[in-house]
Order: structure tokens, then sequence, then C-alpha cells
């Protein structure tokens, strides 16, 4: 065998496993360490672009129960979830809840993966740098999907690496609404 097909073959194995536990990972329920307690004012004070290169401040959006959803085109578990986030966000929609999407990729790839997608609501941009956010809510390896909630008083609800379910984001975000009534 020589050097070049060896070298092959073992990038192709650490590929394998790499890409085997990060679906592992997606797939169960992950515990992450506790938030750093300016994690939530760090991630409001984020300024982003949109698709149209115009910069976003997610503290547009204060004042609501924020779902902010870190996730990318080329990420699988994040392509399964999304659709379940846009029939939650349009069922709760005129709620006081706002879904934000945050993608690690190219505007052209988020614009052509939106409308095959049909999601409704705002994407920012941002680069692997944005994932520096993951590290102050415990997600040190930075993995995709990754989803922060903060209730109406821009505090943290909740976290999690790893997909989510449709029942199981609505369940959490009726939580955050209850517990933090409008007003």
């Amino acid at each position: 065998m020589t050097t070049k097909l060896r070298n092959l073959l073992l990038a192709i194995i650490v590929a394998l496993v790499s890409a085997s536990a990060g679906l592992y990972l997606a797939g169960r329920k992950s515990e992450l360490p506790q938030a750093a307690p300016d994690a939530a004012a760090r991630l409001l004070a984020l300024n982003l672009p949109d698709l149209a290169n115009q910069p976003q401040p997610l503290s547009q959006w204060g004042g609501k129960v924020l779902v902010v959803n870190f996730w990318a085109t080329w990420c699988p578990p994040c392509r399964k979830e999304i659709p379940e986030f846009v029939a939650v966000s349009e069922k709760l929609q005129g709620k006081g809840v706002q879904f934000v999407g945050i993608s690690i990729d190219s505007p052209d790839k988020v614009r052509q993966y939106r409308d095959e997608a049909r999601i409704s609501y705002p994407l920012l941009i941002g680069g692997m740098e944005t994932m520096d956010f993951a590290d102050h809510f415990g997600n040190k390896a930075k993995g995709l999907p990754f989803t922060v909630i903060l209730d109406r008083q821009g505090k943290l609800h909740h976290v999690k690496l790893g997909p989510m379910s449709g029942p199981e984001l609505e369940e959490i975000l009726e939580s955050a609404l209850a517990k933090t009534p409008a007003g």
C-alpha cells in the first residue's frame, strides 16, 4: 500500500469516526456545564449581518422569548430540526416568541436552504468566531445544532446541544412564556 493511499484511508476513517461521534452526541440529550453569568447579555449584545448583509442586533428582540439556533446547511441534524422549528415558530407567532437562526455558513447556501425549507424567521450569518458564544453557554466543543432560549427579561431559560423535536421545543417555550408573562 502506498503512503498516499494509506493517508487517504486514514483520513476517511478519521472523518467517519468524527461523523459518527457527532451524530451520537447530537442524538442524545446533552448536559452542558453551567453557562457563564453574563452569557445571555453577551448574546443579546451580538450584532450580525442578515442575508441582505444588514447588521441586526439580537437586542432588537428584547422583551420576547428568544430562540437562538446556531446551525449550518452542512449539518444533517440541523437540517432535520429546522422544519420543526419553522412549524413551532409559526404556531407560536403572535405569542411573544421570536426565533433567530445564526448560520455558520455562506449567505448563498443559507438563502438556498431558507427557500427550500421555507424558513420564515430571521436568519443571520456568523463565522466560526461566532461559535465562541456557544462556549459561554457551556458548549466547549462548539457543536451544532445548538439552541439557546432566553426569557422575556433576557435571562437564560434553556440551552441544548443537539437537535430538538417540535414537541420538546414547544414544551420549553410554553414554560418560558408561563414563567415570564408579557407586560
